[in-house]
């Protein structure tokens, strides 16, 4: 079973060789980069890292990064580090592969926290990274690597290959379902003999029955495929879940895939997303946003869905939500208590309720 740790594997997947060629900024306005934030010390680096290595590429301007929650520095505390450096104007990204509730409602409940406190300073909120080519792109070649002897010594070919695309789960229905669709548009044309999703936490299914669904179709080999984009615990979660798998199930090769990491490809998209929000180009699909939802009542009329986005995002970031809940947001992450998503009944009375 190939693991993070696999040297053969990731250092030839995490560090690819070169650089990638952006393409230049027509502002040298600075960039907060806004990670999710983790207990674990190897995820919060690898944020820190990427945003070092990002800022590597082109010196043309500050790049900041900071966390929404479980560790420093906050969303505040990198504004303010941005403030005290002289700037009334800021670029902001948040470093998150869905538009979940973090990327709608978290990040931008901290930001008109800021504002309260620089009413100055001008802020221009970008895209998360969703669902591009670039990053499609990454996952098809570290899934070619598997196809390669040293990878696959016994030759078992596509056809007798379950794909398990495991997710991280979030409370917002509209970005469970991008992560079903990204799933399934890597595996159209693949080869393989299916694609099963499932999810780490939150939503449904999770991983465990995601490996019994893919036992279903009595296949030679399993390739776990963890779509996150930084180790943590939930991805060290999923190695050891596979490896308890593995033991139990030995007649089935089992491969896990590392998280995405320091990749040329995913400098490429952030320089996309960053470009969008200089040139005043960001876009987001709102239609099935259950925050929208909500505010008018299941009519789906109105783009204004509650905490007024603007989707088209010429936010001189006034966006007042009307959900002014104190960095206490009870998004179901469940950092350490009980599971509110554990049991499946509870999950579907629950996921479509807006905060």
């Amino acid at each position: 079973m190939l693991t993070s740790d696999s040297p053969s594997l990731s250092e030839q997947t995490l560090q690819p060789s070169g650089s990638p060629e952006l393409p230049p900024l027509p502002l040298q306005r600075p960039l907060l980069l806004i990670g999710h934030g983790t207990r674990d010390a190897d995820g919060r680096q690898s944020l820190l890292d990427f945003a070092t290595a990002y800022q590597a590429l082109d010196t043309s301007r500050p790049v900041l990064p900071c966390f929404l929650e479980l560790t420093e520095p906050t969303i505040l505390e990198g504004v303010d580090r941005c403030v005290e450096q002289g700037y009334t104007e800021l670029s902001v990204l948040p470093v998150l592969l869905f538009a979940a509730r973090h990327n709608k409602f978290d990040v931008t409940n901290e930001l008109d926290r800021a504002r309260q406190r620089h009413p100055q300073v001008k802020f221009h909120y970008g895209r998360h990274f969703g669902i591009t080519p670039g990053i499609l792109d990454l996952w098809k070649a570290r899934l070619a690597e598997l196809d390669l002897p040293s990878h696959n010594p016994q030759g078992i070919p596509r056809e007798e290959t379950v794909l398990l695309f495991v997710g991280r789960g979030s409370s917002d229905p509209d970005a469970n379902g991008d992560v079903y669709k990204l799933a399934r548009i890597l595996w159209e044309g693949s080869g393989y003999q299916t694609v099963e999703t499932c999810f780490i936490g939150i939503t449904h299914p999770r991983l465990e029955e995601g490996f019994r669904r893919a036992r279903l179709y009595q296949p030679k080999r399993i390739i776990v495929l963890p779509y996150f984009l930084f180790t943590g615990l939930l991805v060290k979660k999923i190695f050891d879940i596979t490896a308890q798998q593995q033991a139990q199930f030995p007649a089935i090769e089992m491969v896990c895939l590392p998280e995405m990491g320091l990749h040329p490809q995913l400098f490429s998209v952030l320089r996309e997303r960053e470009l969008e929000t200089q040139l005043g180009q960001v876009q987001m699909n709102c239609e099935m946003c259950k925050f929208r939802l909500s505010a008018l009542g299941g009519q789906a009329s109105s783009h204004d869905h509650g905490h007024h986005h603007d989707h088209g995002h010429h936010h001189g970031h006034n966006h007042d939500h009307g959900h002014h809940h104190g960095h206490n947001h009870d998004h179901g992450h469940n950092h350490g208590g009980e599971d509110p998503y554990a049991d499946l009944g509870a999950y579907h009375q629950k996921i479509w309720q807006a905060p």
